[in-house]
């Protein structure tokens, strides 16, 4: 079957089902995993649905609220370019002498690594390795928060954390999140989502940092109202209602790599 053709019924498909599995993908169209995979990356990247682990859905379709993510090791690898590009954009935004909160993510590790060449700031972080990361230029000063150890993501948690975080003051706050749809962002676990909350509160500016896989997604733990967040960088352009709902909060948009 010619490649616009299989697109085609995989879209159509989607549009009667709202989302389907790999594997019922595979078994309408008669052809392979790998292949339908395959063209879904295509259609992902192409902004025509949006692609899943294990499968996809169609752009119209809100998904349920869902209760968990996936391992923060398997994070860390998906889209991973995206996520250099937004830590590069992102890092434009920041000048020598800021001070910044940066919270746990595989988005905010990107950042931190390329954040390290913008000189003498000082940055306040929940992650060790963040913090190790940025430590490496030596013009940094840097704060480690301490509390419960979360293994999974390598990062302190808790109210010994939260806490902590309350003894600062700082100009930014820099913010992975699970999920965001046209009223709030969110995350997918209480701890995290604590702490988020905790650096804006003692933040004057909030930047979050989502790739194109977070938009028009729900999570059980809301962070915050849009209207909260001054800039929003992501490597793609969202969908229509959350470029509108975007702008009627007043958040500036960046599209990393435009």
């Amino acid at each position: 079957m010619p490649t616009p053709s299989r697109h085609d019924r995989i879209l159509a498909l989607l549009e009667r089902s709202g989302e389907l599995s790999v594997e019922a993908l595979a078994e309408h169209l008669g052809m392979s995993r790998e292949t339908v995979r395959r063209d879904l990356t295509r259609l992902d990247a192409a902004g025509r649905l949006r692609r899943f682990h294990g499968g996809a859905r169609a752009l119209a379709v809100l998904p349920p609220v869902a209760e968990q993510e996936w391992p923060f090791a398997q994070r860390v690898a998906q889209n991973a370019a995206a996520k250099k590009l937004i830590a590069a954009a992102a890092t434009r935004l920041f000048r020598p002498e800021d001070s910044i909160f940066i919270d746990t993510g595989s988005t905010t590790i990107a950042f931190a690594e390329a954040l390290v060449a913008v000189p003498a700031l000082v940055t306040i972080t929940n992650a060790p390795r963040i913090a190790a990361t940025l430590a490496s230029n030596h013009s940094h000063k840097v704060f480690l928060i301490g509390g419960a150890y979360g293994a999974d993501a390598g990062e302190s948690l808790g109210p010994l954390a939260l806490e902590q975080i309350g003894k600062f003051r700082a100009r930014h706050a820099v913010l992975t999140i699970g999920a965001i749809d046209p009223t709030c962002v969110m995350d997918f676990d209480l701890q995290e989502a604590e702490i988020a909350k905790a650096m804006i509160e003692r933040a004057d500016q909030v930047t979050v940092l989502a790739d194109h896989s977070k938009f028009d997604r729900r999570a059980v733990f809301e962070v915050a109202g849009l209207g909260r967040i001054d800039t929003l960088v992501t490597d793609r352009q969202p969908s229509d209602a959350m470029v509108k709902a975007i702008a009627s909060a007043g958040i500036e948009l960046i599209i990393a790599g435009s």
